[in-house]
């Protein structure tokens, strides 16, 4: 029988025991009706699983013994960011879900130009919170055991500061310069994806990726939505050059 698996952000190591935090502990005990004794994995995204047995379940709360942990490899070879323009709500849940699926390694949101979505204070840190947990949901089902981070949301001009010197960088454009035919990686690559938002990039914003060293690539004739183009380029990437085999 497959074992729940959860997500607990808390250091663990083998013998000890945790009060689990609140989502967690209402996902075990009242969505799966799990109780004391039954078993479960538990992973922090430090790139293991760990087994797990509740020992304790009151109204609102539950503590878990941990037990032996387990390496988990399920990590791309290739190191792909997405630098993703801002997406209203479901589109974004849906991007960095399938994303994390595909085994992209970091994401950067940023607002561009044509961003429709504005966030400030306590809005924006309650979104970067819900973007992390979906990230975190969808580790627990694709079984990945280390957690993509999510970077807080910043402006196209800072998140082009931040990103790796080394990255092969790459902007999705159907008369690009590059294509996946002709294209050649090393196995370890570092790679930058930047996909805009609904309204696209706009001629200021293609200027700046540009002057930071952003190529275009091709992945055919059609101009794709927002929350189709990174995914269908982090897949045509990994079963080009990853572990999509």
């Amino acid at each position: 029988m497959r074992l729940t698996r959860v997500h607990v952000p808390q250091p663990l190591s083998p013998g000890a025991e945790i009060t689990l935090p609140d989502g967690p502990a209402a996902h075990l005990t009242r969505v799966l009706r799990l109780g004391a004794g039954d078993a479960c994995i538990v992973f922090n995204g430090d790139g293991h699983d760990y087994a797990a047995t509740l020992v304790a379940v009151g109204k609102r709360d539950a503590r878990l013994r941990i037990g032996d942990a387990t390496r988990i490899d399920r990590e791309s070879p290739l190191r792909i960011t997405l630098l993703q323009g801002v997406a209203k709500g479901e589109k974004m849940d849906l991007i960095l879900q399938k994303a994390t699926e595909l085994g992209v390694g970091s994401i950067l949101p940023v607002w561009s130009q044509r961003s429709d979505v504005k966030l400030d204070g306590d809005r924006a840190a309650k979104r970067l919170d819900h973007w992390r947990s979906v990230v975190a949901s969808a580790c627990e089902q694709c079984g990945r055991a280390v957690v993509p981070e999510v970077a807080a949301p910043v402006s196209l001009a800072a998140a082009l500061t931040s990103l790796a010197p080394h990255a092969l960088r790459l902007l999705l454009d159907p008369e690009g310069t590059h294509s996946l035919r002709t294209m050649s990686l090393d196995a370890a690559a570092s790679i930058c994806v930047a996909v805009g938002p609904e309204g696209g990039w706009s001629p200021l914003d293609r200027e700046q990726l540009r002057a930071a060293g952003f190529d275009g690539l091709r992945l055919g004739p059609r101009i794709l939505r927002t929350e189709t183009a990174g995914l269908a380029a982090i897949a045509a990437l990994q079963a080009r050059f990853g572990d999509l085999v």
